[in-house]
């Protein structure tokens, strides 16, 4: 069954225009999507590129690729471990320009056992929301400020999946987000992945009603060959695989799988995207998909409070 195409003939290296000038942030990027589409966006021209990861060599891999693209785009790697909200705080400050164009919230995580990150949240909450909390916290301003900047064209984009359908009973368990969330029924794992990537939806949708200016949306990439779905058990791939088969979502390389983030990133026209809006491959809005969890603005509102406490304190 094929993947779900609005834009099926999107062609990265043809249909961006030219990103002189722009200023770009992209976590994750020294491997899987985040590489492919720092790499791809690196071939129209940015003024500067920074990217996140946690391998120095993997960064200094990727800024040599960048070099042999473009020697005058201008690339810095982010050190940063996204398990700790004080560590992506720290990382943040290694940003120095004026303006910020796009801020693609690329990394994640799936699939890991029952854990606690440094502050005390469940794993998968810490690392696909409350880390790029952390980031949106700090780069805001700046992304505010360059909505001011004539002709701007100023983007926020949320990677989620379409597992955001495995979420809590209450949409997000905030009353245990500081447990491990423990079960050990097959159902718990998705639970805990789902419930964050039901966040980077409503957070994406809240950030668009608080911030108009910027547009910001989320989007699932599909089911790419990346080391996160290919590290998973047979039985848990299987599951993943027929999960997105029944809607319609086959499994593609990462020259394919980009093709998602980076249309909303770069290839649409700013005209083209639903701000607050959730797309799905490639450049389909689905809010259709959507259950009532996943549009409700009061449970939006009350993750967007809930996250700016804690990341409006940390030191």
């Amino acid at each position: 069954m094929p993947a779900l195409s609005g834009f099926a003939n999107f062609d990265p290296e043809k249909d961006i225009p030219s990103l002189r000038s722009k200023v770009i942030f992209v976590t994750g990027g020294t491997a899987g999507l985040g590489r492919a589409s720092v790499l791809a966006l690196a071939k129209h021209e940015p003024a500067h590129i920074y990217f996140t990861g946690r391998n120095v060599q993997a960064g200094e891999s990727v800024i040599a690729e960048i070099n042999k693209t473009d020697p005058s785009v201008g690339a810095t790697f982010v050190k940063m471990d996204m398990t700790s909200l004080s560590s992506v705080k720290r990382a943040c400050a290694q940003f120095s320009h004026d303006r910020i164009d796009l801020l693609m919230c690329n990394a994640g995580i799936m699939d890991m056992s029952p854990a606690l990150s440094e502050d005390g949240f469940e794993i998968h909450f810490a690392v696909n929301h409350m880390a790029h909390g952390m980031i949106i916290w700090e780069l805001l301003p700046v992304m505010a400020k360059t909505t001011d900047i004539p002709n701007s064209d100023v983007r926020l984009v949320i990677l989620t999946s379409a597992a955001w359908r495995a979420h809590s009973r209450n949409g997000i368990a905030f009353s245990s987000l500081r447990t491990k969330q423990e079960s050990s029924s097959f159902l718990g794992m998705n639970m805990r992945y789902g419930q964050s990537k039901l966040a980077n939806i409503l957070y994406a949708a809240e950030i668009a009603r608080r911030y108009p200016c910027i547009k910001s949306v989320s989007v699932h990439p599909g089911v790419v060959s990346t080391d996160m779905v290919n590290n998973l058990s047979l039985g848990r791939k299987a599951f993943v695989y027929g999960v997105n088969w029944l809607m319609g979502i086959s499994v593609v390389d990462e020259s394919e799988g980009r093709l998602s983030q980076l249309w909303v990133a770069a290839g649409a026209k700013r005209d083209e995207l639903v701000n607050g809006a959730y797309y799905m491959p490639v450049g389909v809005q689905s809010n259709n998909k959507l259950d009532s969890y996943a549009k409700s603005k009061e449970l939006a509102r009350e993750l967007w409070s809930y996250t700016e406490n804690i990341v409006g304190k940390v030191v």
